[in-house]
């Protein structure tokens, strides 16, 4: 399996990169009540950072709002997953339990403030790519079961056969979700050259640490940008 960004995405956006943890062999009923703990400490430090600011100004996520208008997606209407996470937070919202790992990463994403995926890498069929839609394709929200059609042209995680992530990093599909039973998970944080790619690397960095020490795994850490669309999983 590979994950790759194909060149026409660097047209877009010249400078999006990626930084990836890929883990195999996970034990996701472990570490529960740490994995609680960081996620509701993480939430804490979003709430004590951003307070009553106007989270659409803050400097950590003005790229990715730059970036969806770039691609002609309006941000007040569809907000990268990791606004959207920050602003309910700071609102006072609380992100629910799911499972250890997803907590992880929803701890970690808050920590940097940086949109992290986690997809089940045995519900993936063939490779795992960040492309623009073509006809044909389809996607099945998170907690659904039903398919929809998408747009040609919209920019999308998908593999093979179906569509994972709608809008670059807007709304992820309930296939390939992680759960208690996923073993082998691919994790992507996306970013910009020359805006944040210290702190997207840092943020890999303490993701794979974390999961090595605490959930029995095997830890492969890349970097995807223009230079070096694809990498080996």
């Amino acid at each position: 399996m590979k994950f790759i960004v194909y060149p026409e995405v660097f047209e877009g956006l010249p400078n999006v990169c990626f930084a990836v943890v890929a883990a195999y062999g996970i034990d996701n009923r472990v570490w529960e009540q740490e994995a609680k703990e960081l996620l509701r400490t993480s939430m804490e430090k979003i709430r004590e950072e951003i307070g009553d600011t106007d989270i659409k100004t803050n400097r950590k996520i003005v790229p990715y709002r730059m970036a969806f208008s770039k691609l002609g997606y309006n941000p007040n209407k569809y907000m990268s997953s990791i606004e959207a996470m920050v602003k309910r937070v700071a609102k006072g919202g609380v992100l629910p339990s799911i499972n250890p790992v997803v907590d992880l990463a929803n701890a970690v994403s808050m920590e940097y403030m940086l949109p992290m995926g986690a997809h089940d890498m045995d519900a993936l069929e063939g490779d795992i790519a960040v492309r623009f839609a073509t006809e044909g394709d389809t996607f099945i929200p998170l907690g659904e079961t039903e398919q929809e059609a998408v747009e040609p042209g919209e920019l999308v995680y998908a593999d093979d056969k179906r569509i994972r992530t709608r809008k670059w990093i807007w709304r992820q599909s309930d296939r390939g979700k992680v759960t208690a039973d996923s073993r082998n998970i691919f994790f992507p944080i996306d970013g910009f050259m020359g805006e944040n790619c210290n702190r997207m690397l840092e943020a890999r960095n303490r993701l794979a640490v974390l999961l090595e020490k605490h959930f029995g795994c095997r830890v492969e850490r890349h970097v995807v940008n223009i230079q070096n669309n694809e990498v080996e999983l």
